[in-house]
């Protein structure tokens, strides 16, 4: 008798193959605390944006509506990427791939006529009705060439000159293509993740410090180098002072934060959205949950992205290979970075940028590609060791 008709009679069915293992469930973690952020922005999110969406397109629900369309993009990906192998994600065709797809997109941007200006930035590039930021799809291909890049064998980045500094030649051409836009903060926390990933990959501190320095050194004497931008820089350290200028954005802002209190005004009873608070539906979204839901509000959502950190943290230190553990460590770290700069900003702890916060902010095209990433993070979570 067979091995093969052994392993069949044990369960009574002689000759009967083996049934095949299945993958374990996604990280449960990961799983709930996404949805609960996803839930709650869109909540948040109508709190945030009905008055303006009324007056300007006479339906309170446009920008919540817009958004669910983004969301249901969003799962239609999250179902093709849970279904394949992350590790297919290392192939060449589709790490290049995507980021020569991501430079070409902003070239595009930086070409006038062809990318759309808005508020003095040049940033989205527009298909019929919809128009979208490429530099939200450049921040995960970066993610994604970076993972490829440090989990080679023999990449030794504690080297600096012959394996840290060529790991950093493409985040910082990316930088480049993004600052020419404007947009400092999204090129910045390109380059902050990717010094997260090679920390992550083992690169040593002092290198890490040094191109740290060179790098706040390039963001400094960009912010300085305009009237507009040194007004800017300025102006948190007492926005009060600049109320009808440079600094209107953030005193609106703490005055949310002041109006609501312990517990909060009620949901959707703040005022600061009633065209006082610039951009309450994206930017300064987290000012209108400091003035509906108080400081208990805000605690919540930070914990609810604090688990969400932990959790996807977790996920990169069980991953058995090292390009999946770098690609949901990068994956972790990029909307880590994006939720500390965003509160940064509209607390007034550094100056005022155009950083979105994940799950919370507007923008159809930027939560699909979100929601795709955090789907690259829950399969790479089925394959975990412990």
């Amino acid at each position: 008798m067979t091995a093969l008709s052994l392993r069949g009679a044990k369960d009574g069915t002689p000759g009967r193959p083996e049934k095949r293992r299945e993958k374990p469930p996604c990280d449960r973690g990961v799983l709930v605390t996404f949805i609960l952020l996803l839930a709650v922005g869109l909540v948040v999110l109508f709190a945030a944006s009905y008055y303006n969406a009324q007056d300007k397109t006479g339906d309170p629900f446009s920008e919540v509506l817009s958004q669910l369309a983004g969301v249901a993009l969003g799962a239609a990906g999250m179902a093709v990427i849970l279904r394949l192998d992350y590790r297919a994600f290392r192939k060449t065709a589709v790490s290049v791939g995507l980021l020569g797809l991501s430079f070409a997109l902003l070239i595009l941007v930086a070409i006038p006529g062809v990318g759309k200006m808005l508020n003095g930035s040049r940033r989205w590039l527009r298909l019929g009705p919809v128009s979208f930021q490429p530099s939200e799809l450049a921040k995960y291909a970066v993610i994604l060439f970076m993972a490829r890049l440090l989990s080679q064998p023999g990449r030794d980045v504690t080297r600096l000159f012959s394996g840290l500094l060529p790991v950093f030649l493409m985040p910082g051409l990316m930088f480049v293509l993004i600052l020419l836009q404007p947009n400092l903060s999204t090129a910045g926390s390109i380059v902050i993740v990717s010094g997260c990933m090679a920390m992550l990959a083992g690169a040593r501190w002092r290198h890490l410090g040094l191109a740290g320095a060179a790098g706040l050194a390039v963001g400094a004497f960009y912010a300085w180098s305009e009237p507009y931008r040194r007004a800017r820089l300025m102006s948190f350290r007492d926005p009060f002072a600049m109320l009808s200028g440079e600094g209107y954005q953030l005193a609106q802002s703490l005055m949310a934060f002041g109006s609501g209190g312990l517990f909060g005004m009620g949901l959707g009873r703040g005022r600061q959205k009633f065209a006082f608070l610039p951009y309450p539906e994206s930017d300064f979204i987290f000012a209108v949950v400091g003035e509906d839901l108080g400081l208990a509000g805000c605690v919540a959502v930070l914990a609810l992205f604090m688990l969400f950190i932990f959790f996807g943290l977790r996920v990169a230190l069980r991953c058995p290979d090292r390009f999946g553990s770098l690609l949901a460590g990068g994956i972790t770290c990029m909307i880590g970075v994006q939720t500390v700069m965003n509160v940064a900003v509209v607390t007034g702890m550094i100056p005022t940028t155009g950083q979105p916060l994940p799950f919370f902010s507007a923008g159809g095209t930027s939560i699909a590609v979100l929601m795709g990433a955090v789907a690259v993070l829950l399969n790479i979570s089925r394959n975990r060791v412990g």
